[in-house]
């Protein structure tokens, strides 16, 4: 049995995260949802995690990505939770909300429920915003969704390569 809590490809992508970031100087900063805190959780488990992740954020209902990150209502009633404009600003509200460098934020339909015809479960959003960049990545996938625990771990993984310098 592995000695660590989370997945072993997880596990070994976050301590890249972490090496990588180590090397470019750089804190990460999360805003998660669908994914409860699992990216956070794969990088803390990677010693030295401290000396690059500033914060986690997580913004599971609408509430929380207005009160915590600062999303703006008519965003999330526009475009949905799951959607590129939503997690466009979760990242940004991260950024602005901690001493970070690079933010990654996910939302998503992990599904058993809570999809629909045009957002079905598996449905996630991710978006990843550097300090000083006005470029902002965001975009919607659409992951396998055969269980709840697959999409989560498929979106943690994705997010985990979008924080790789």
């Amino acid at each position: 049995m592995s000695e660590n809590l989370l997945p072993d490809d997880i596990v070994s992508l976050a301590a890249r995260v972490v090496a990588e970031n180590i090397e470019a100087g750089r804190k990460i900063a999360l805003a998660e949802s669908c994914t409860g805190g699992l990216v956070s959780a794969a990088l803390t488990e990677i010693p030295g995690s401290s000396a690059v992740l500033d914060r986690g954020f997580v913004t599971y209902s609408n509430e929380a990505k207005r009160e915590v990150l600062g999303v703006q209502e008519d965003i999330i009633d526009t475009f949905g939770a799951v959607s590129a404009a939503t997690v466009w600003a979760m990242a940004q509200g991260a950024l602005e909300h901690s001493e970070a460098d690079i933010a990654v934020a996910i939302s998503g339909i992990a599904g058993p429920e809570g999809g629909t015809e045009f957002k079905p479960v598996g449905t996630v959003a991710f978006a990843c915003s550097i300090r000083g960049n006005s470029e902002v990545k965001a975009e919607e996938r659409q992951l396998e969704g055969s269980s709840r625990a697959r999409v989560r771990h498929q979106a943690a993984l994705i997010a985990l390569e979008l924080l790789l310098p």
